[in-house]
């Protein structure tokens, strides 16, 4: 079956080559590569165009929601993967998607997250996994899509699109997922799905990061589902962890390979991120 990708972008020069190169790895090739660039002002339109199988694409919309709206009703394949410019993929990822799509009986897929540029990263893969598997246990039918590792199939798409909300406050992939259950779509949590991401999320202020975990259950609370529930133990283990994880994030020398003390006591400007969930394009603001 043809699979597309689709990854949002705004301002990520940084990250975006490395997503791509593993792209370019596949053991599959994927149908086609669509960057869409939510109006980014530094390099990452460069970056896009050096890989010649990527097709590029503007939103001047900014937000997260419009950006991946635009890329998802542009995708021509059977199958429409999402991942971040932060992804790297395995070299057996769109091989995972293509099985997990053939057996049938799956609508929209995501899967687990292994975490770079961290120190212990081994802790907090095995933290993740954990919770994932626990919460697609207790969330049923009502298991949620993560947009750095997801796939879905075009017609579930075109079948949810006027469904889906556009206000800000609430996980966008979430909202898919909640939305394509309740028209009888199938959703699943597979961990042959395999991908990294940075830890970068943990690099802001103890409120930004926690009103960032906040929004999960805000976003099925918005949605009247009473699993949310289910999401507080993980928001606790966020809220504890937090300060440890920031440490081994920022303590990480990425040429060593490990936890640098020198690395976290040295003072290094951190480019300012905004939450993506805290606007859309209605909302004064960019949302990345």
């Amino acid at each position: 079956m043809k699979i597309s990708i689709v990854i949002p972008v705004y301002n990520e020069v940084d990250h975006l080559a490395a997503c791509l190169r593993s792209i370019s790895r596949q053991t599959i090739q994927p149908f086609e590569v669509i960057v869409v660039d939510n109006n980014s002002t530094d390099g990452t339109a460069a970056v896009a165009e050096a890989f010649d199988f990527v097709k590029i694409l503007n939103e001047p919309r900014q937000g997260v929601i419009h950006a991946r709206t635009r890329g998802f009703d542009a995708a021509r394949g059977d199958i429409i993967a999402r991942i971040d410019a932060d992804t790297v993929l395995p070299s057996d990822w769109l091989a995972s998607v293509s099985a997990v799509f053939a057996g049938g009986g799956v609508d929209a897929v995501s899967g687990v997250a292994l975490y770079y540029n961290v120190a212990a990263a081994g802790l907090f893969n095995a933290i993740d996994l954990f919770f994932r598997r626990r919460l697609e246990r207790q969330l049923k039918n009502r298991v949620y899509l993560w947009g750095a590792n997801m796939a879905m199939r075009r017609s579930a798409w075109c079948q949810v699109k006027p469904y889906l909300c556009r206000r800000a406050g609430m996980h966008e992939d979430y909202d898919i997922a909640i939305h394509l259950q309740e028209i009888g779509g199938k959703v699943a949590f597979d961990d042959r799905l395999k991908a990294e991401v940075s830890s970068r999320r943990i690099d802001v202020s103890y409120l930004e990061f926690l009103n960032y975990v906040l929004v999960s259950p805000r976003t099925y609370a918005q949605h009247g589902i009473r699993e949310r529930w289910h999401m507080y133990s993980v928001v606790a283990v966020c809220a504890v962890g937090y300060l440890p994880a920031k440490i081994l994030h920022r303590g990480y020398d990425p040429k060593l390979e490990r936890f640098s003390w020198s690395r976290l006591l040295a003072y290094r400007q951190i480019p300012a991120r905004v939450d993506p969930t805290t606007h859309v394009a209605e909302v004064t603001g960019f949302d990345w």
